[in-house]
């Protein structure tokens, strides 16, 4: 079993946070919600609606966050999840948030980023040299952080599995898995 930091905030896209939490729990992984503070986090729903350029976006879940950034000691976990939504575009200007980041990717340790969760890679200095996936609209983001955007639903860069967005999430998660498998050795 692996202890799994899952780091998001307010405005966090709803199935992009409860996915890949579920699906954790359900290989059996110890998942904590990080956020900027302790507190019940209001996550949204992105989708496309006829007539319009972008996405939409509605209220959607909420839940609560386990911890807040200051009180993370990333060494105490195995993996990290990025979830987007425009979650990543407010939390990448915490200090902490970026700190827990580059500690994950500077230990090689798995990483799984979907979506906006690229503008949070990109303020944490970890995208130089990667491949990635992310939401097309931030690819000029992972470009300029001196990544490699790749338009596909799961990209895997050593320790970085990245996604598009939530459309992806089967071969994102599958990816993921796979690799946690491979890094993380199982309980016997």
């Amino acid at each position: 079993m692996a202890k799994i930091l899952l780091v998001t905030g307010d405005a966090a896209e709803s199935l992009e946070v409860m996915y890949p939490y579920q699906r954790m729990l359900e290989e059996g992984h110890d998942v904590q919600i990080a956020a900027p503070a302790k507190k019940k986090l209001q996550f949204v729903v992105h989708d496309f609606v006829d007539g319009f350029d972008t996405y939409t976006e509605k209220l959607g879940y909420t839940w609560p966050a386990d911890i807040a950034f200051k009180d993370v000691h990333p060494e105490a976990y195995d993996a990290l999840i990025i979830p987007g939504g425009r979650a990543p575009e407010h939390i990448r200007m915490d200090a902490d948030a970026r700190r827990i980041v580059k500690h994950f990717a500077d230990a090689r340790k798995p990483i799984a980023a979907i979506c906006h969760a690229a503008q949070l890679l990109a303020a944490a200095d970890v995208l130089q040299g990667r491949r990635s996936a992310c939401y097309p609209a931030v690819s000029p983001e992972l470009t300029k952080a001196g990544g490699t955007f790749v338009d596909e639903a799961a990209v895997v860069d050593d320790n970085i599995v990245s996604a598009r967005a939530w459309p992806d999430h089967p071969q994102w998660m599958r990816a993921f898995v796979n690799l946690l498998r491979t890094r993380i050795p199982a309980n016997v």
